[in-house]
């Protein structure tokens, strides 16, 4: 799964920080998101879209096989 939080992160003028404080998780699961090494919950995608004000499917993306 490809995303765009970071892209999105950026564009606010956000560290991971500030993001992680924001949505209520560590610094550690932002990067974690960023680097595709986490697939947040539908839960924690929701908050990250509402947060950059855009869909979920404006973050997330499937990757072609």
């Amino acid at each position: 799964m490809k995303n765009t939080v970071k892209k999105h992160r950026l564009l606010a003028e956000m560290t991971q920080s500030d993001l992680a404080e924001a949505i209520s998780v560590s610094r550690q699961t932002i990067h974690a998101i960023e680097s595709g090494k986490y697939v947040p919950s539908t839960e924690l995608a929701l908050k990250l879209a509402k947060c950059f004000g855009t869909s979920v499917e404006g973050l997330f993306q499937l990757e072609d096989n």
